[in-house]
């Protein structure tokens, strides 16, 4: 063979390997994009499923879970507040100590309201002593009563002899049998008998009148010592107010009272956390409450318990929003109104152990989820209704 036929052979095997190259990748990429195909159709398939099972799962019970995180662990706290001013001489409590019912926290100086009592005491035994002496003199006044008495039938009796005598002697008188002189004196002393008897009359309604007169004065006395008596009370009740104790059981915080310290009636000295009766506020917006109603389950979510999820139950739903309730109400109708969707405090109780209970304090953030599938007829049932009065209406 020659040189001249070897060169034009090797172009044509060149080209016979060309062609088969190209056949290699025309089916390499006939082959992935099948591939493609199919992993594009499952994953299609997969959100399919997925997207199904959501809305499924949405319309059944999804749809009806209620959730918030503008909710709160709360207590209703009691301030500690004396009742009395005075120094503070014993503090008997420390930060965050646990306290029972009735147990002291502090104690103010008392001798101030202790001096209050003696004087209300004094003041009772002056009002009982003006009381008897007016009773003893009521008693004298008695002897003297009888006393009047007595003179009083003595100048009746001696009016009436004289009087009984003058009878007797103006007969005689004018017959000449007596001196007329000795008839014109016994008509002078009857007339001072008489007159003697008016007096003795008078004296006795006097003395009579004296009686009631003291007997005021006791009613006066009584009444100083029933008053006397009202101010021992209170003093006694000031004196056992200067031991503060607690009102109820729990938590001492923020503890502000020290030792030396004066403080007014009313001044707050720290505050008791009834950490065995704290529950939630949770703040739902307004398009949330529809089917809310007391007793339903809730799911909560405590940030500083990661990991545990607590029970509890609505127990009630405010009247009004927080916005109703805040020191400067809103007026929409004094200015450029903008609509806000507005959030109203549920109050949850909360279910959890002893154990649980202990990490919970007031303030703490949450996370709530009300499940509402126990009213999903609701509103139906007030369609219904409001269909039947707008049938009435026409």
């Amino acid at each position: 063979m020659t040189e001249h036929e070897d060169a034009h052979r090797e172009p044509d095997a060149t080209l016979g390997e060309d062609a088969s190259a190209q056949h290699d990748d025309e089916g390499a990429k006939k082959g992935l994009s099948l591939g493609a195909k199919i992993i594009l159709t499952v994953l299609g398939l997969a959100v399919l499923v997925v997207g199904v099972i959501w809305y499924v799962r949405y319309e059944s019970t999804g749809k009806y879970l209620q959730d918030t995180n503008d909710a709160q662990v709360m207590a209703d706290m009691v301030t500690v507040s004396p009742r009395v001013a005075g120094y503070v001489a014993e503090v008997l409590v420390r930060d965050h100590q646990d306290v029972t019912a009735g147990q002291p926290l502090a104690r103010i100086d008392s001798r101030s309201s202790e001096a209050q009592a003696a004087q209300a005491k004094a003041q009772i035994a002056v009002a009982a002593a003006q009381a008897d002496n007016a009773r003893a003199q009521i008693r004298e006044q008695y002897a003297t009563i009888d006393q009047a008495r007595a003179q009083l039938a003595a100048a009746r009796s001696k009016a009436a002899y004289d009087a009984g005598e003058v009878a007797r002697y103006r007969p005689l008188a004018a017959s000449g049998a007596e001196s007329r002189q000795q008839l014109v004196q016994l008509e002078a002393t009857a007339r001072q008998s008489a007159e003697d008897a008016r007096a003795q009359a008078a004296a006795l309604t006097m003395q009579q009148r004296r009686v009631a007169s003291i007997q005021s004065q006791v009613r006066q006395g009584t009444a100083q010592g029933q008053a006397a008596r009202a101010q021992l009370d209170a003093a006694d009740v000031d004196v056992g107010a200067t031991l503060i104790r607690a009102a109820t059981a729990g938590r001492i915080g923020d503890k502000t009272v020290t030792v030396g310290q004066y403080v007014q009636a009313g001044t707050r000295l720290m505050s008791i956390v009834p950490l065995d009766r704290m529950y939630i506020t949770a703040n739902f917006k307004e398009t949330q409450l529809a089917l809310m109603r007391p007793g339903q389950p809730v799911s909560i979510e405590v940030d500083a318990i990661d990991g545990i999820a607590l029970k509890g139950r609505v127990e009630s739903v405010s009247p009004g929003t927080g916005a109703q309730f805040s020191l400067l109400p809103p007026q929409n109708a004094t200015g450029n109104f903008t609509k806000i969707t507005q959030r109203v405090p549920v109050r949850i109780s909360i279910e959890a152990s002893p154990s649980a209970k202990r990490l919970l304090v007031p303030g703490l953030s949450v996370v709530v989820t009300v499940d509402t599938i126990g009213a999903k007829g609701e509103l139906d049932r007030i369609r219904d209704q409001q269909k039947q009065l707008d049938r009435k209406d026409r």
